[in-house]
Order: structure tokens, then C-alpha cells, then sequence
């Protein structure tokens, strides 16, 4: 045990913790504040999350001694904050909770979102509330109180988006004969989860017979994924490895890749498999790829793939999250290989994406790999 020191809910804070003592328990075990609560413990469902030095974060994978000299507020901390109180108010009036749980981190959450988006809509606000689980509401009543707080606060009259109508159901025939099935994956690409799917297309100013060549040089083309590394190629195989982060998640997965092209129709297909040692989550990916010219000096890289994640990080593998972040990586890929085709300076990378959203890197590692993990059979 050790001794620690910092701001704690607006007054001076002494206690004691092991090298290892999280800020979650530290704040409940120590401190006895129980409006912190404790769901994963792995930093995915939010339910922990607290404010430190007027940023969120989550308190089950932060170490309380990393707090020292820190301002730390938990949900008791914010009583008397006045954009709570409006929050509080409106989850009453809008049913934004129901057993309670995530009620906590979501507020936490929901105050980030008030005070440094004043200007946001509904659909960013769906987006940055990715990185807290609600398992009873189904988010609607909650959207609908953070927009009514952020209107209420740019004085004008809440455009709240409408509920949802109840639901109506009719009888339906049963369907006779054989139900048509979509073509399978590889077998083994997603270890029995049911796929997501997601398409992406890469557009470069370069001609498409450049970019073909460049797409089987992985030599070339791995530079342009920031945290990406090819490790190992033999033939058809692959290995590399993708870090990432994203808030207070880090990731770093290696695994092995098999690609194959067709150079006449510059189509190609790569399937991978991954791991993250130190959550245990597994990424399975199945990929088609196409380079297709567009104008004499342009091209596109047209990219359809499923994917699984199975694990502690699997939870982070939602819509919005993932097309952002994916939308985001396309967007990097395209300039960085444009920039070295053309001989240029490649552009600065971006900065880690910021919208309270989980970790869902490790999917698009099978994108990135597909671009970047070629070579010629």
C-alpha cells in the first residue's frame, strides 16, 4: 500500500492503494462514492466513467495512483453542477433510464457531450454516446434528453427528434420452398459468429495500372497505415501486426493473412485472422477488393468486406463507431498512397479520433491489411 493525493469531488483527497487499486474501487471501496459503477472491467460499457482534469474516463482500467495531484469528479461530485441538474431533469421528463445502471456514466457522458458540443445534432449524439452500454432503453429517450438540454441551451425551442411509433405486427404466411442464401465466407473466416458487413472505396489521384502494382507491393503500401507492420510473407501468406487506440483502449493484434489476385480483372480477395494478446479478442475477415479506373489519371479501390470479433473488445464493433473510424482509415490509406505514387510528402497523420467512442480499430485492420498486405503470385 501506498499513499495518493488529489482533488476528489472539489476538496482535498488522502488515501491508500496498492500499485494496482483501480480508480473505480478507490472511489467506492475507499471512498465509499457508489454512484460510480462497476459493469466490464475492461473500460467498454462506460458504466465507470468519471471526469478527470475536465475530460471523461474510465474509471475500472484507470489506476488511482496515476490520479495524483489529478481533479477527479464522480457523479456525486457534479450535485450541483448546473448542466446536470438540466440532464437530470430531462432524463426524468424523456424516460431516459430504467434499471439505472449505466444512468451514472451516461449523465458523465451526456455533460461532456452538452458542454463541448453545443452545436450537435441527433445523430452525433447517437455517435458519441458509443462507448455507453444501455441495455434496457434502447437509447431513444436519452437522445432525446441530451437534445433537449442542448436546445434549451442555445435558447431556442427543442427540436427533439419524434418517438418512434409503437410497433404493429400482422400474421404472415410461412414461406414455402427454399430460403435464398447470401454466398458463404471462407470456412474458418469467422469462427461461427454471424458477419458484419461494410464497404469502403479508396479514391487516389493515380492511374489504376499504378495503383494495381502498388497494392501487391506491401512493402510500399504498409507505410502509408499509421500502427501497421508487416512481419512476415511467404507466398500467399501473411503476418503483420496493427496498434491502435482509441481513448483509453489500446489494441495491438497480429495475426496471419492469405491474399490472391486475379491481375487481368485487378480484383483480389484476402482472408485474415487475428488476436489481441493482452484482452483475448479474435478478428476474423473475409475481403474483396477491385481496382477501377475512373478517368484516365484516377482510380478507385472498391472494398466489400464481412467481419467477426469475439471477445472482451467485441462490444466496441457498433454501426456508427465503425464507419466512422473506417471512413477515417480510407481517407488516411488513399492520401498516404497517392503521396508516394506521386513522389510527394505524405500528409501529417491524423489525430486519434476523439467522439467517446470505443475501440473498433481491430476491425479495420483486415481493410488495412487488404491494402497494404499484397504481393504479386
Amino acid at each position: 500500500m501506498s499513499t495518493l493525493t488529489l482533488t476528489l469531488n472539489g476538496r482535498p483527497c488522502t488515501g491508500d492503494a496498492t500499485p494496482r487499486t483501480s480508480l473505480a474501487d478507490f472511489l467506492r471501496e475507499t471512498e465509499l462514492l457508489t454512484g460510480t459503477h462497476v459493469g466490464c472491467e475492461h473500460g467498454v460499457c462506460g458504466a465507470c466513467t468519471v471526469v478527470m482534469d475536465g475530460q471523461p474516463v474510465r474509471a475500472c482500467i484507470t489506476l488511482a495512483h496515476s490520479c495524483s495531484g489529478r481533479d477527479v469528479r464522480s457523479i456525486e461530485g457534479l450535485a450541483t453542477d448546473d448542466v446536470m441538474a438540466q440532464l437530470r431533469a430531462a432524463f426524468t421528463a424523456e424516460h431516459a433510464l430504467q434499471c439505472g445502471y449505466c444512468t451514472p456514466g451516461m449523465l458523465v457522458t451526456a455533460r461532456d457531450i452538452v458542454t463541448r458540443l453545443p452545436d450537435a445534432d441527433s445523430e452525433r449524439v447517437r455517435l458519441e454516446l458509443a462507448g455507453n452500454l444501455c441495455r434496457c432503453t434502447g437509447y431513444g429517450g436519452i437522445v432525446r434528453a441530451i437534445m433537449r438540454v442542448l436546445e434549451t441551451r442555445r435558447g431556442v425551442q427543442a427540436a427533439i427528434p419524434p418517438r418512434l411509433p409503437a410497433a404493429t405486427f400482422a400474421r404472415r404466411k410461412r414461406d414455402e420452398g427454399v430460403i435464398p442464401m447470401t454466398a458463404p465466407m471462407a470456412e474458418g473466416a469467422t469462427g461461427g459468429n454471424t458477419p458484419n458487413r461494410m464497404r469502403q472505396v479508396l479514391r487516389i489521384g493515380v492511374p489504376a495500372s499504378a495503383v494495381w502494382d502498388a497494392v501487391r507491393d506491401p512493402e510500399l503500401v504498409v507505410g502509408c497505415v499509421p500502427g501497421a507492420r508487416l512481419l512476415s510473407r511467404e507466398g500467399n501468406q501473411l503476418r503483420g501486426e496493427m496498434t491502435a487506440s482509441l481513448g483509453p483502449i489500446q489494441a495491438s493484434f497480429q495475426g496471419e493473412a492469405t491474399v490472391r489476385y486475379a491481375t487481368d480483372a485487378m480484383r483480389g480477395a484476402l482472408t485474415c485472422q487475428g488476436r489481441d494478446q493482452a484482452s483475448g479478442t479474435r478478428l476474423s475477415g473475409q475481403a474483396d477488393f477491385t481496382v477501377v479506373p475512373d478517368g484516365n489519371e484516377a482510380s478507385r479501390v472498391e472494398i466489400d468486406m464481412h467481419y467477426a470479433l469475439r471477445g472482451p473488445l467485441a462490444q466496441l464493433g457498433r454501426g456508427p463507431v465503425v464507419q466512422v473510424f473506417a471512413n477515417e482509415i480510407a481517407r488516411t490509406v488513399g492520401l498516404n498512397l497517392q503521396a508516394r505514387l506521386r513522389n510527394e510528402e505524405a500528409p501529417p497523420p491524423p489525430a486519434r479520433l476523439g467522439a467517446g467512442r470505443l475501440l473498433l480499430t481491430i476491425i479495420w485492420r483486415a481493410l488495412r491489411r487488404l491494402v497494404s498486405w499484397g504481393h504479386d503470385t
